[in-house]
């Protein structure tokens, strides 16, 4: 892998030592969702007290669209407030976890509240689908940022990885015919965009941004520190789900293969990111494992960075506390990546052009 500039501040070699005393390691691994803690749950769980608990806390939450709020517990306590109030999302792993949760609840109890429950948040998912393929990040998706194609946190990976097991998996065969087709019809639709909407520079496809335009396919941005760029956390979830297509197409075949090289030139060896006092900090470490930058510019594609007043800057330490912070500017995307791929080449194409 080829060595670039980190694009923040390093610290002078000698603070490295500490790193084994009073400094902490930050790592960046994916957030399990509280949904892990039900998949595994069995029919008997589900039609005991527990389970029917949790359910009608989860119907509570609902909003009258068939969506559910993020970064909320839906499961702990009813909702007691104004239902009108309740504004659901596709951002933060929202909605899919209750709906999941729901469908196994009517398998188990066969209870016809939870399939109405279920049905409707459905219907809300499909209507949301733009015409060319993308998902908004909620929906009605208003004029903000929202209203654009969202991949930021993963939320149209996490809308097509529904609808494909819900078109395929015995799990959801009590839902009729007609809406798993529309839903198969969909994750085409949606694999579609995703092709069109991987950035071109100078003629070569790279990965992807965070929220493309749900007309023009082009980069857009998101909140104020989300610049149109070329974005490896989201980017990565992408390939993931390209990579898990049966029969994958010519045209998906060469996004996978464009996407796995770029993050392959694209990794940065020679850092370490730590926490000194409670901010992050950049240091050199020859032994550190690649990081990949959160953002990279769209015609350098040197790792950039932006903190709430919509500058962008070149280093890491440029940018206000609250944001250097409160976001994941490196993580080790790309060596999932890696792995994903080399074992997709075995299976799918073993001889890619180049």
């Amino acid at each position: 892998m080829k060595t670039m500039r980190s694009g923040s501040s390093v610290v002078p070699w000698y603070l490295a030592a500490l790193v084994a005393t009073n400094l902490s390691i930050v790592n960046l691994p994916a957030a399990d969702a509280p949904w892990k803690t039900y998949q595994d749950k069995s029919d008997e769980w589900f039609r005991g007290s527990e389970g029917a608990r949790i359910a009608t806390n989860i119907l509570s939450h609902q909003s009258r669209q068939g969506s559910w709020p993020k970064n909320l517990d839906t499961t702990s306590q009813p909702y007691t407030g104004d239902p009108s109030l309740l504004k659901g999302t596709f951002d933060n792993d929202a909605t899919f976890g209750e709906l999941r949760f729901l469908a196994h609840a009517y398998r188990a109890t066969q209870n016809p509240r939870y399939r109405q429950a279920f049905l409707l948040g459905l219907d809300h998912v499909l209507e949301a689908q733009y015409p060319s393929g993308g998902w908004p990040q909620l929906y009605p998706p208003g004029k903000g940022y929202q209203r654009h194609t969202t991949f930021n946190d993963d939320a149209m990976v996490n809308i097509l990885n529904f609808l494909d097991d819900l078109a395929h998996s015995v799990d959801f065969s009590f839902v009729d015919a007609e809406r798993r087709t529309r839903a198969g019809r969909s994750v085409a639709s949606g694999i579609h965009c995703i092709l069109a909407c991987q950035i071109e520079v100078k003629g070569v496809p790279t990965i992807w941004c965070g929220q493309h335009d749900e007309k023009t396919y082009k980069p857009r941005w998101g909140r104020t520190f989300e610049p149109p760029a070329l974005t490896s956390a989201e980017s990565a979830g992408i390939l993931r789900l390209l990579m898990s297509q049966d029969n994958p197409s010519p045209e998906v075949k060469r996004s996978v293969h464009a996407g796995a090289r770029w993050f392959e030139r694209a990794a940065i060896e020679g850092i370490r990111q730590i926490v000194v006092n409670g901010d992050k900090v950049i240091i050199r470490d020859p032994r550190a494992t690649p990081l990949w930058a959160r953002f990279y510019d769209l015609g350098t594609n040197r790792p950039i960075f932006c903190g709430r007043d919509g500058v962008i800057r070149e280093e890491l330490a440029q940018i206000e506390a609250e944001r250097r912070n409160g976001y994941a500017w490196y993580g080790s995307w790309g060596q999932d990546v890696a792995t994903r791929y080399t074992r997709w080449k075995e299976r799918w194409d073993r001889s890619p052009s180049r």
